[in-house]
């Protein structure tokens, strides 16, 4: 059987067995170990996957990640985002719509901080929110204003997906 048949059968496979409601990583890594072990030595597979696993663990790439998002709570705790949402608000709040344009540029500002889309919506949530709310905004256009500005962490560099596509792609 050629290896193109194996992994249609095991495409299928994890497709029958996701069905059967088992969580989608453990669907994807049985199809793999079965298909990998059909068209290869099983006592290769399991030699690959203990230098793979050796191998990511002596990087150093993916320690960026938590130290991003230690400095994302440092920069929430210690009142960086309230400042930013006011230096923000002190440029644009004057225009119509203005204190929405000042919660999504803040967030773009602590989303380029801090690298997290979800760390940067909560964090500008609890500080902008409120002030729209006092300010008279419809509850439904500051939640979208501060959703919107929340996935601009994500889109500027280095965010941690960014940093982990790099890592993937093998680039710098």
């Amino acid at each position: 059987m050629s290896s193109e048949v194996i992994a249609g059968l095991m495409i299928l496979f994890m497709l029958v067995i996701m069905f059967l409601r088992v969580p989608i990583g453990i669907a994807m890594m049985v199809s793999g170990i079965i298909g990998y072990s059909i068209i290869d030595d099983f006592s290769t597979l399991t030699y690959y996957m203990k230098g793979s696993s050796f191998a990511q663990m002596a990087s150093h790439s993916l320690a960026v990640i938590p130290l991003f998002l230690f400095m994302g709570n440092l920069a929430a705790r210690s009142g960086i985002s309230r400042s930013l949402f006011v230096g923000v608000n002190a440029f644009i709040g004057h225009r119509r719509g203005g204190l929405a344009l000042a919660a999504v540029g803040g967030c773009g500002l602590f989303g380029a901080i801090c690298g997290s889309s979800l760390a940067t919506a909560a964090t500008m949530g609890s500080v902008a929110l409120p002030e729209m709310k006092r300010h008279g905004y419809h509850g439904a256009l500051a939640t979208g204003a501060l959703a919107a500005g929340g996935t601009l962490g994500i889109l500027i560099p280095p965010s941690i997906v960014l940093i982990i596509y790099a890592i993937l792609t093998e680039q710098n």
